[in-house]
């Protein structure tokens, strides 16, 4: 089963939550609609599931135009983030309720809906639970069973709407383990959206980043991660510090540190964005006439293996001394160097990702 999303608008009163959207997407695969509170991802998965119209575009499952199919006549299975059971049925009868309020001609004999659910509820792992009700269940047993009770029908396409969204982060962690190894049993077309980065690069086959109601890369959780198409997706995919420079003939100066940028070896004096990640800037004790960004230690936090770094700027440097650095070290290196507090430090990028800023981005007008 296939699902091809052809140039879809969508508008709620002066609102564009989807603006000429495509998107394909095969059989087997696992995607993640991911991207900021607002940006279309939720409004482009129940357009998917029929459960919103289009102001125009079309929606294909396997090559056949669903967009005005009725949601009950798509095979769409909807998980939602609040699990949506029903309070007063145990988990043996919320699972087989959609099978049961089939009409009559479709419905299953109840010793086929009997065998269905045990079986469900097997590869869900909670057979043990058959008899209790949802207010006895944690919230990761409730959402195990939302899931089987959305596979119960036999759906050609999944979608999971935040389905881990009202979870603490240790259930989350193991839930979207759990649903990867599923998926890769139940081998169908599958879409989740979540504003959760790490979920999305953990779980998905692939990755679409959304914005504003755009597509603004689509790739795998590699690609979007190693290669990002522009800032937005650089700047919400993990933590980031932007730094402002200058780029000239494929190098950038950056607050007195040079970098190489082959990708712009065309541009001359002209104004950048540089993105660096937390692991990728140097962190020494400063002394005097050392090269690089000079900065104070404001907080030090050790996590695990990693100690992560806030570093406040000279207040000389006017536009960015409000903006700190994270610098991220391992906890080794970090009782190596026996840092303290308020000391003076000086951090120096080993690579950055460069974009041109978008006045210098633009071709230039004719006179």
């Amino acid at each position: 089963m296939t699902i091809e999303v052809r140039n879809v608008r969508k508008r709620f009163g002066s609102f564009t939550a989807l603006d000429d959207v495509s998107l394909s997407i095969e059989s087997g695969e696992l995607v993640a609609l991911l991207g900021p509170s607002g940006c279309g991802k939720t409004t482009l998965l129940r357009v998917i599931a029929g459960l919103e119209s289009t102001d125009s575009g079309q929606v294909l499952f396997s090559g056949e135009d669903a967009t005005d199919v009725d949601v009950r006549s798509r095979q769409v299975g909807f998980v939602f983030q609040h699990y949506a059971l029903f309070r007063h049925m145990t988990v043996f009868e919320n699972i087989a309720f959609g099978l049961r309020v089939k009409p009559r001609n479709q419905r299953p004999s109840e010793d086929t809906i009997r065998a269905k659910v045990r079986e469900l509820l097997e590869l869900v792992q909670l057979d043990w639970l058959a008899d209790r009700y949802p207010p006895q269940l944690s919230g990761g047993q409730r959402q195990r069973i939302a899931l089987a009770r959305a596979l119960a029908v036999e759906p050609r396409v999944l979608l999971l709407d935040e389905p881990f969204g009202a979870l603490d982060a240790k259930v989350r962690k193991e839930l979207r383990r759990w649903l990867r190894r599923l998926h890769d049993d139940l081998n169908v077309a599958s879409v989740f959206v979540t504003h959760d980065q790490e979920e999305a690069l953990e779980v998905a086959d692939r990755v679409v980043l959304m914005n504003a109601g755009r597509i603004e890369q689509v790739g795998t959780p590699e690609e979007v991660w190693a290669n990002p198409a522009n800032p937005f997706v650089y700047g919400f995919l993990g933590d980031v510090n932007l730094f402002h420079g200058r780029v000239d003939g494929g190098t950038v100066s950056v607050e007195g540190v040079e970098l190489a940028s082959p990708e712009h070896g065309s541009a001359r004096d002209a104004a950048a964005l540089a993105y660096v990640r937390p692991y990728e800037l140097d962190v020494e004790r400063w002394s005097p006439g050392d090269s690089g960004i000079v900065v104070r230690l404001a907080r030090a936090t050790l996590t695990g293996s990693i100690a992560r770094l806030e570093l406040d700027r000279d207040e000389a440097d006017g536009v960015t001394a409000n903006a700190p650095i994270e610098a991220h070290l391992s906890a080794d290196r970090f009782r190596a160097l026996a840092l303290r507090e308020g000391e003076a430090l000086v951090v120096r990028p080993r690579r950055a990702r460069v974009f041109l800023a978008p006045d210098a981005a633009a071709p230039a007008r004719a006179a």
